[in-house]
């Protein structure tokens, strides 16, 4: 695995701390933005009266490389209702972009590239050692199941998180990662 860049958001400070073994589960998300600079954009904007906005612990890039935007001991947001107990990670991929919401570009197409994969499966190694609590893995899109009116059409109701999507490798992940599955019921 490539050595973690650090590199952290303006705001982390404001971000509740916690003790590692709080972290229970690893939450998978792509960024459905087209680069990591844009990636970082989106999570440096302060969203909340908190002084603080959305973004995962980390980001991984399509040629591998990792950046740390948020340590593991601090809560980010990026995922409703799982944050206090669970990290955050980001793959880099177009995802839906740039129409997330249009009814008729729901279709999420860009493979994950192998660098990418090796990467994830490296941090996820290194998580289990640092998280003695952490045993479990989750997409996005299984733990925020919100509906929201399609952009296209405001009668049309679709998913509000796809991520990480069809092409996402999971039973690769589920095998080399060392985590079982969490699927909310």
């Amino acid at each position: 695995m490539p050595p973690i860049r650090d590199q952290p958001l303006p705001y982390v400070d404001l971000l509740p701390e916690r003790p590692a073994e709080a972290v229970e589960l690893v939450v998978i998300h792509c960024t459905e933005l087209p680069d990591l600079a844009m990636a970082r954009e989106y999570g440096e904007r302060v969203l909340h009266p908190s002084g603080t906005g959305n973004s995962g612990h980390y980001y991984i890039d399509r040629d591998g490389s990792v950046l740390r935007y948020v340590p593991g001991t601090r809560v980010a947001n990026h995922v409703r209702g799982h944050n206090p107990h669970s990290i955050g990670i980001e793959l880099v991929n177009l995802g839906r972009y740039p129409d997330w919401f249009d009814s008729r570009r729901q279709t999420m197409t860009e493979a994950y590239p192998t660098a990418q994969i090796d990467a994830l499966l490296g941090l996820l190694a290194q998580l289990r050692v640092e998280f003695p609590n952490l045993h479990r893995i989750a997409g996005h899109e299984e733990l925020d199941t919100a509906l929201v009116p399609a952009s296209d059409d405001s009668t049309l109701q679709i998913r509000r998180k796809l991520d990480p999507g069809p092409q996402f490798p999971w039973r690769q992940v589920l095998d080399d990662g060392g985590l079982s599955r969490l699927v909310p019921p």
